[in-house]
């Protein structure tokens, strides 16, 4: 069972993919924002593509766990989402919202540890940060079973 990850921010889309036992996560690039219809127009491309029976996106709570205008952004855009995997007969394909607080921060981090130089990071931070968001809930449901 494969699940496909979104770090869904203004400029980019962070990408990441499982792997086909649902226990590794990595990542695979950043879409660039486009148009509503475009960006849910590759995911859904990608959820076929890789055969993803969930998405994960990132839900960017405050410290505190109230909402922020970015978590809702993300819920705007993941009910648009839902709403195209309707309507394009792709409704079992679970969207599944998963905090992702510090996720970004880790993985800036990690690529700082890595000596990896500003503009490399600036490029993969999005995809780094959607591993860390998927990997984070796979283990969650690691630990359910």
């Amino acid at each position: 069972m494969r699940s496909l990850a979104l770090d869904i921010g203004d400029k980019r889309i962070g990408v990441a993919i499982s792997d086909e036992l649902g226990v590794t996560a990595r990542g695979l690039f950043a879409i660039e924002r486009k148009s509503l219809k475009e960006d849910t127009g590759r995911i859904l491309d990608l959820v076929k593509e890789y055969e993803a029976e969930n998405i994960v996106a990132g839900l960017p709570l405050n410290l505190s766990g109230s909402d922020s205008k970015q978590t809702e952004k993300v819920r705007d855009f993941t009910e648009k989402l839902g709403n195209k995997l309707r309507s394009s007969g792709m409704s079992n394909v679970k969207l599944i919202l998963h905090d992702e607080r510090f996720t970004t921060k880790i993985a800036e981090s990690a690529l700082i540890e890595a000596d990896m130089r500003r503009e490399k990071r600036r490029k993969i931070i999005d995809q780094q940060a959607a591993a860390i968001i998927l990997q984070s809930w796979l283990d969650s449901r690691q630990r359910e079973i």
